[in-house]
């Protein structure tokens, strides 16, 4: 492999890698025929990735674009995503992926706050981009790839002539935060390529084999999993990165075995829709022997190994630091949800409240830093232009993750549970606060309450409490309900399922679908302290499921990916 140093650029390792590498498959789209794009496969070698990146390079420089630019690509998981960004970098270019399942108001947040100099995008996205930004306040040209080799537009302010440097800004990816607004994480070239170089270094379980990898990657790269994490891994290992278009159940099999897949990411929610496929003969026939990924739930991680033949490693990372920690050594914890220990480069404390070390075996924060003298090494440089935010998650020397973990006498870290104003649902965190704010621009809604509710496929779901505004009709409503020995719950109220349909459309225009909620509840009042601070743990019952209460709204099924806000 590559051994990559301090000082290198994104462009000097992919300009090694094709010289060492050349002819053998760097990225591969597996054949789709249902697929707009490339539906007979796509393969790009080290060294045709390297000519792209300069001939793209080229392009961009001859329009102006440069170091501080900052370019969003909306891209989805089409194979331009990668060879764009490599382009991009090697001018000191900022790339910005942009979440394809944004809805108009996300959008436009995201090109005002990170001040985007342009956006290259599918034509099938044109229409949506130009009428999102419509009314905004920062409006970048926006180009399409079909025509963009021949009419890029010149950059709308002078670049400057700098080489990039090791930290140089390669990415911004836009992350929730529990405080609503997403947060732009600028990753570094350094940042990019140690983290990949840490996953190929991994060792145990996770060893990766120069020039013998396939790796099958279904995660979004707009995320740093697939961007970041193992591509470069892959890219310094003279590897294969296999991209679908996204986690389908119904071809994940077909990909994997076309391809020769050896190893494949996952995500919690992808166990249990593999195991709820017919058991077949053809459950083995595959070449993977390691499965990467997190959030499988206990009672199946055993199960899932048996019948398909290969261990689940489960690893522990986060944008502002991929460099995972993974359960890779035999003996495994398996169905523990342990996610390994620190090791040289992660130092790993358990803190509470206050920031103090608890015992081994009590719940607490997970801290984590390079070591105790350069604790920022090879982290995230920070969140942009939000340095206050930046330190306050510094606190202390310690990059405060907000995760909830235990740790074992022999130091195995085992998670369990995230800050309560973030929610996890099938690989994507939701800021129940950004949810919240949506809620209230709603002229019916008073107070609001959201919350994360169990689910057996996605780990949670998005669960809202609801206060109505006072209104006659309601109130007639909710009189009545009281009247006949109702529920505290709304659900009497004549018009409620209408009105949460109402409240479901409301942020299925404003929010991507993954955030909006599928479980709401109307409630004559939400707990709070003397300050008026909501008091989410008073809402049900400890212990309970918040599904089972009277007057629970279930409007999942109106969660789809393509359905027309």
């Amino acid at each position: 492999m590559l051994q990559i140093q301090e000082h290198w650029t994104i462009h000097q390792a992919v300009t090694e890698a094709a010289l060492r590498y050349a002819s053998g498959d760097l990225l591969v789209v597996p054949g789709d025929p249902e697929r707009s794009y490339h539906p007979n496969g796509y393969t790009l070698s080290f060294e045709q990735a390297a000519q792209a990146m300069q001939a793209l390079a080229d392009v961009y420089r001859a329009a102006g674009y440069g170091f501080p630019h900052r370019i969003g690509l909306f891209l989805a998981n089409r194979p331009e995503h990668l060879a764009h960004k490599l382009a991009m970098n090697s001018l000191g270019i900022c790339c910005v992926p942009i979440n394809p399942d944004y809805r108009a108001a996300e959008l436009v947040y995201l090109v005002e706050h990170s001040r985007l100099d342009l956006i290259v995008t599918h034509e099938d996205s044109l229409d949506f981009i130009t009428q999102s930004l419509a009314g905004s306040q920062h409006q970048p040209p926006v180009i399409t790839l079909g025509p963009f080799e021949h009419r890029t537009p010149p950059a709308a302010r002078a670049y400057e002539h700098r080489t990039p440097r090791h930290d140089t800004p390669a990415s911004i990816l836009y992350t929730s935060g529990t405080t609503g607004r997403p947060k732009g994480c600028v990753l570094s070239h350094r940042y990019e390529l140690a983290s990949g170089d840490w996953y190929a270094r991994q060792g145990g379980l996770v060893s990766v084999r120069p020039g013998q990898e396939r790796l099958y990657n279904p995660l979004p790269l707009f995320h740093v999993n697939a961007s970041i994490l193992s591509f470069y891994c892959m890219l310094l290992t003279g590897n294969c990165q296999i991209q679908p278009e996204r986690f389908r159940v119904s071809r994940w099999w077909e990909d994997v075995r076309q391809t020769r897949a050896t190893i494949v990411h996952y995500l919690g929610v992808i166990i249990p829709m593999l195991l709820k496929q017919p058991e077949s003969a053809l459950d083995r026939q595959h070449q993977v022997r390691l499965g990467y990924g997190a959030g499988v739930e206990p009672e199946l991680h055993a199960l899932f190994e048996a019948r398909f033949g290969f261990p689940l490693v489960e690893l522990w990372g986060m944008t502002e630091m991929v460099r995972v920690l993974s359960d890779r050594h035999e003996p495994r914890k398996r169905g523990t949800r342990a996610f390994g220990r620190a090791e040289p480069g992660l130092d790993v404390q358990v803190v509470d409240a206050a920031g103090q070390p608890v015992p081994d075996g009590t719940p607490g924060e997970m801290v984590i830093r390079y070591s105790a003298d350069t604790p920022r090494k090879d982290f995230f440089t920070g969140y942009l232009d939000d340095p206050q935010a930046t330190e306050t998650a510094w606190r202390g020397g310690w990059f405060h993750t907000g995760d909830v973990v235990t740790r074992d006498t022999d130091g195995m870290l085992h998670f369990v549970d995230r800050d309560k104003n973030i929610i996890r649902r099938a690989g994507e965190n939701i800021a129940a606060a950004e949810v919240e704010a949506t809620l209230l621009l709603h002229p019916r809604v008073q107070q609001v309450a959201v919350l994360a509710a169990p689910d057996e496929i996605r780990e949670a779901e998005v669960l809202a409490c609801i206060v109505l505004k006072p209104d006659p009709a309601a109130q007639a409503g909710a009189q009545a309900v009281a009247q006949a020995g109702g529920p505290a719950g709304a659900a009497g109220l004549p018009d409620a399922r209408l009105l949460a349909r109402e409240l479901f459309d409301f942020c299925f225009e404003r929010l991507a679908y993954y955030k909006v909620p599928g479980w709401w509840w109307f409630t004559p009042e939400i707990p709070t302290t003397g300050t008026q601070k909501i008091q989410k743990h008073r809402i049900f019952p400890a212990g309970a499921d918040p599904r089972g209460t009277a007057g629970m709204i279930d409007l999942r099924a109106l969660k789809k990916r393509n359905r027309a806000p």
